[in-house]
């Protein structure tokens, strides 16, 4: 979300509350408003300015969304039915929950994948599998699965751009929207109704938001 800013999370909490917000975003119902994405670039970025070991944050992140989303499935599997009955709640919006199971209905197991690179999907997904019974093994496989280019790769990305363009702390903002939008892009496109539309007014936003020379 644009209103928290992931550099001044980082700075203020490091590897521990990267960890926390991680694990908070894909285990916990209260976590779906948290800036995963944008997290995981930037702290790649960070890296690659030698502020942050990528070596830490591979394992430290990959570690928080696997453990995170094993956590949703277990809220899910004891608490499902329950949740999908509730009306109104302080924490969340019970129609992402509905939501989430209706992306979980249309794509299967594979949705365990996609919801990484969905917003509020990866918080809610998990739970919807634990309250769907999906084994628990096979479960764990697309979680693991969906983790590794979630974390690694975005974090990648992060460093890789870090290193490769000059003076990027002065395009942080538009290059963190065109990772975002490079990740999601298949997803939208596929899977997201109005897809290809959202794309283009994304990337109209992208270039409303680039430095002018």
């Amino acid at each position: 979300m644009s209103h928290i800013d992931p550099l001044e999370l980082i700075r203020t909490f490091g590897y521990i509350g990267m960890f926390g917000i991680i694990f908070a975003e894909t285990g916990l119902l209260i976590g779906f408003f948290l800036p995963g994405d944008t997290l995981l670039f930037t702290a790649g970025f960070l890296a690659s300015q030698g502020k942050l070991n990528i070596w830490i944050l591979f394992p430290l992140c990959f570690i928080a969304a696997v453990v995170g989303n094993s956590v949703g499935y277990g809220i899910g599997a004891k608490a499902g039915p329950a949740l999908f009955r509730r009306k109104n709640s302080t924490f969340f919006d019970p129609e992402h929950l509905h939501r989430a199971s209706a992306f979980f209905d249309r794509h299967g197991g594979k949705a365990v994948v996609l919801a990484r690179f969905v917003p509020i999907a990866r918080t809610f997904v998990p739970v919807v599998a634990g309250a769907g019974q999906m084994p628990y093994s096979r479960f764990t496989l697309y979680n693991v699965v969906g983790a590794i280019p979630w974390t690694i790769g975005v974090t990648t990305l992060g460093y890789f751009f870090g290193h490769v363009i000059p003076n990027i702390d002065r395009f942080l903002l538009p290059v963190i929207l065109a990772a975002i939008l490079v990740s999601a892009l298949p997803t939208i496109i596929r899977f997201v109704p109005g897809g290809a539309g959202l794309t283009s007014l994304l990337l109209r936003q992208l270039r409303r938001n680039s430095p002018r020379r």
